[in-house]
């Protein structure tokens, strides 16, 4: 008994979830809330089902397809500056090695260690390599929270065509104002699953994301049915 009580467990850390798990989360709830908003404002002005179909599915494709590219360039930019720091601290390590060896022992001083202590980690660090020393505990990157801009737009434009057909399930409604209440059921729901989903992947207490996602996308789709009915009374 005691054997098996004392078998290591897999550390599972989540640092490496972080920047397909933002954009995909973002990519979800945006296609939730942008398709049923849409909807609501085109099912609000008075359209038939045709009009709402036809305006929710150029929402969905034109929706997913930003969300791509935004993140893609979005997450590039990032890449970009972790780049250039890279080359920037090689350039450092090839003009000024000892310099940048104080500078390492100075940061493991004030993050507690003697300096005696400090020194002999900054050496043991320099030996093994230096500018991923330096990339990691002066600039603060690591391998597994590295931006991957090809990743993140994928996640993030999957995602939005995924949450963004849930709202087109209110369709089935018989009746205009079934439709919109359906609409409307269908998509907070979603907004729920989706905050308790993404709290479970990032290890969060699920309660207030799905709170969050529900508070914010109900009011979206209020803020669009109301400019939608305006439209529609402003026209006759």
């Amino acid at each position: 008994m005691h054997q098996k009580a004392s078998k290591k467990r897999k550390e599972e850390h989540l640092a490496g979830r972080a920047g397909w798990l933002r954009a995909a989360v973002l990519g979800a709830d945006d296609g939730l809330v942008s398709v049923s908003s849409l909807m609501m404002g085109v099912a609000a002005s008075g359209a038939g089902p045709g009009a709402i179909m036809t305006a929710g599915l150029a929402g969905l494709v034109a929706g997913a397809m930003s969300m791509a590219a935004g993140e893609y360039v979005s997450v590039s930019s990032q890449r970009d500056v972790e780049l250039a720091d890279r080359r920037r601290e090689e350039e450092e390590q090839e003009e000024d090695p000892e310099g940048e060896l104080r500078e390492l022992t100075a940061i493991y001083q004030s993050r507690g260690l003697s300096r005696e202590l400090a020194e002999q980690v900054a050496v043991a660090l320099h030996a093994a390599g230096p500018l991923e020393a330096h990339l990691r505990d002066e600039i603060g990157q690591r391998p597994d929270t590295a931006a991957h801009p090809l990743q993140a737009g994928i996640a993030s434009a999957t995602s939005f065509f995924v949450g963004g057909l849930v709202p087109f399930l209110g369709m089935l409604g018989t009746s205009a104002s079934s439709r919109v209440i359906l609409i409307v059921a269908v998509t907070l729901i979603g907004l729920i699953g989706s905050g308790i989903f993404s709290a479970r992947l990032s290890g969060t207490p699920p309660l207030r994301p799905a709170l969050r996602l529900f508070l914010g996308g109900g009011a979206a789709m209020l803020i669009t049915a109301l400019v939608g009915q305006l439209v529609h009374v402003a026209s006759l």
